[in-house]
């Protein structure tokens, strides 16, 4: 690893932790959302329910749900809406699910971005710990489907760590996606704290293979700020994760979904995102997207354009 003083010369102390959690205070003005709720937005919903289909906008309670779906913008979420998974952050549900993933769910998945006439989708999942390969047929599927209906749409794959069974990232890429994402999430010390269940090691390792299996395949992955990690410790996974070959980057404000969640330690400045954005393009990140509201498909299309300039 270079030592950080020289790849950021412009780098400020850390700043300690408030007394109390931040979400116990109200939120800054910069995270207020503008409701949404016109035309495109009601018919999304529409098209989502009469197919029986589950977003990630909904199930994690994403702030962005209203200005995406108004804009005719979605991400898909397959493999059914029960997480095997339980991390602090999400709102997911997690437990074990109750039946095999509906094999019928793809078609139904490339029927929606034809309705929709989307020209570029993006289709994440649940932890399936329980599918022998986390599912990840499903994903291949899925991309296949998409394909066939609309030649034309690109297509990005936010994608579990399966475990470390690489023989199912490899099915995943062999489906040739426009892009692979796969989510760090936190910063190492973290994990444990944070993604129970995860290993950042693993991550990384996921991260590196998709970009040797694929060398001209964009390779994406994002973090949340605001659950007690320092600045020298972000600074430090986007080197690492410069070092991996990753392109694009996404940096966001995390919100506790319920009060059962992990608590906000801290909200994170918009003049300090735009640094991070700066300092991680400095070391090799193609594109980074970093803003209190962004999360991994904000702005999915404009990232892959960026990054494949």
């Amino acid at each position: 690893m270079a030592d950080m003083s020289s790849l950021f010369p412009i780098l400020k102390s850390p700043l300690a932790p408030p007394p109390s959690p931040a979400s116990q205070h109200p939120r800054p003005a910069w995270l207020r959302v503008k409701y949404f709720g016109g035309p495109n937005y009601q018919e999304l919903k529409r098209i989502m329910r009469s197919l029986d289909l589950h977003t990630v906008c909904e199930s994690a309670r994403c702030p962005n749900q209203g200005e995406c779906w108004n804009h005719r913008t979605a991400t898909f979420m397959i493999l059914g809406d029960i997480c095997t998974r339980a991390c602090g952050f999400c709102a997911v549900t997690s437990g074990r699910p109750a039946s095999a993933p509906d094999q019928a769910e793809p078609e139904r998945v490339a029927q929606a971005v034809e309705q929709m006439q989307l020209r570029y989708a993006v289709v994440t999942s649940v932890n399936r710990d329980d599918e022998a390969d986390g599912g990840s047929a499903m994903f291949a599927r899925t991309i296949a489907a998409i394909r066939q209906r609309v030649p034309d749409c690109k297509v990005e794959v936010l994608i579990p760590d399966f475990r470390g069974d690489w023989r199912a990232l490899g099915t995943v890429v062999a489906a040739a996606p426009d892009v692979l994402n796969h989510n760090v999430e936190t910063v190492p010390r973290l994990y444990r704290h944070v993604r129970p269940g995860a290993i950042y090691q693993r991550s990384l390792e996921l991260l590196r293979r998709a970009r040797r299996l694929a060398p001209g395949m964009p390779v994406k992955t994002g973090m949340m700020l605001g659950l007690g990690e320092t600045r020298d410790e972000v600074l430090r996974a986007m080197a690492e994760l410069a070092e991996q070959g990753t392109d694009i980057f996404t940096l966001g404000q995390y919100l506790q979904p319920t009060r059962a969640h992990l608590p906000v330690i801290r909200y994170v400045h918009p003049d300090e995102f735009a640094e991070y954005k700066m300092l991680g393009e400095r070391v090799g990140l193609r594109h980074v997207e970093a803003g209190p509201l962004v999360r991994s498909s904000y702005h999915a299309f404009e990232q892959e354009q960026s990054a494949t300039a």
